[in-house]
């Protein structure tokens, strides 16, 4: 079928938690010469701490009136409350936007996302361009989907009455089966052999061939990515996945929740702490941001199991409230009190 040019293309760029979406849409962003740009950004968690991220930007083809955080909840849950209605702001920007980048969160599945776009209100006026699945690279060489839960797996692993696959495992594969690109990051901390195991480990979930590209902090060519005009909706359900045959999902296999902390006085010893809860706790993924006593910087803390990055990204505001909240995202079960205490130790 062919595309009308009368309809809004969108990327859809999906992921696991931490594989680095947000750091791919920032540099499509900066890089993406000549459009006017809209984007809607969803977080599982409460506070929406991606969003914040892009706004920071400051591009003039993606003013912060353009980004619209959809948080506490995933965009496949919500299409009819939430995505919907973005669009139809969206689609009322003057002037008129050029193409939407839609950031999933990392827990979502694509395809119900994508089977929206058949709904005929919305059919009429987008379409999606591509679905681009970002995946950890560094995780994939060393056998995991994500840097995550080695000893959670074990306890899996011991407990007889679990008898369904890994969801960190399903999720990643949902993702995976609705790509029409796949986009290999942190391919700078890998060598050859582990770029080639990180290239088959993807290459064994694929269900057809699908291009896969490397990228290094998010870096790659808008073009290899956007103006793909494969109507993607048209072919969604030829895209088989784990939740093919439920009318309804959940995300009942992870928790998600927010840590207030007070103002730190080292940034080192909390990203100490943070690692270090995530190693105990097996929590999948810690990221936010917080204030350091004495700075007039904000801290933006990103962390994927026990990797943690930290920078300072920009001033506080006059006036604005310098609170640290971390939002904290794990398999089910993850002892939430046990995680409070370690940070805020």
């Amino acid at each position: 079928m062919s595309v009308s040019f009368d309809r809004v293309p969108c990327t859809v760029v999906t992921g696991f938690l931490g594989a680095g979406k947000t750091t791919l849409i920032r540099n499509l962003i900066e890089n993406l010469k000549g459009k006017r740009l809209a984007i809607i950004v969803n977080e599982f968690g409460d506070v929406g701490i991606d969003g914040d991220v892009l706004k920071g930007c400051g591009i003039e083809s993606c003013p912060e009136d353009n980004i619209i955080e959809l948080a506490n909840g995933c965009i496949c849950c919500t299409v009819a409350d939430d995505f919907v209605p973005a669009i139809d702001r969206i689609l009322a920007i003057e002037p008129r936007v050029d193409h939407i980048l839609i950031e999933t969160s990392g827990l979502a599945l694509p395809k119900p996302l994508v089977q929206a776009f058949q709904w005929p209100d919305v059919k009429a006026r987008v379409t999606v361009d591509a679905v681009i699945a970002v995946v950890d690279g560094l995780a994939l060489a060393e056998g995991r989907v994500a840097d995550d839960h080695k000893a959670l797996e074990a306890q899996r692993d011991a407990d007889g009455s679990i008898d369904h696959d890994d969801p960190v495992e399903e999720v990643f594969e949902d993702q995976v089966a609705c790509a029409d690109m796949i986009v290999l990051t942190k391919s700078d901390l890998l060598d050859a052999a582990g770029l080639a195991t990180a290239r088959d480990r993807v290459s064994a979930h694929l269900p057809r061939a699908v291009k896969i590209v490397s990228a290094a902090n998010g870096a790659i060519d808008p073009a290899v990515l956007i103006g793909l005009g494969l109507a993607v909706e048209d072919d969604i359900e030829n895209r088989k996945t784990h939740h093919d045959d439920e009318l309804d999902h959940d995300h009942d296999d992870f928790d998600s929740f927010v840590v207030d902390l007070v103002a730190v006085t080292d940034a080192e010893q909390l990203a100490a702490r943070i690692s270090a809860t995530a190693e105990a706790e097996n929590v999948l993924r810690i990221k936010g941001f917080v204030e350091v006593a004495n700075k007039p910087m904000r801290l933006q803390v990103q962390a994927v199991g026990s990797r943690v990055n930290h920078y300072f990204d920009r001033a506080w505001a006059p006036g604005e409230a310098r609170t640290s909240r971390l939002v904290v995202i794990g398999e089910k079960g993850i002892d939430r009190a046990a995680i409070e205490r370690m940070l805020a130790a």
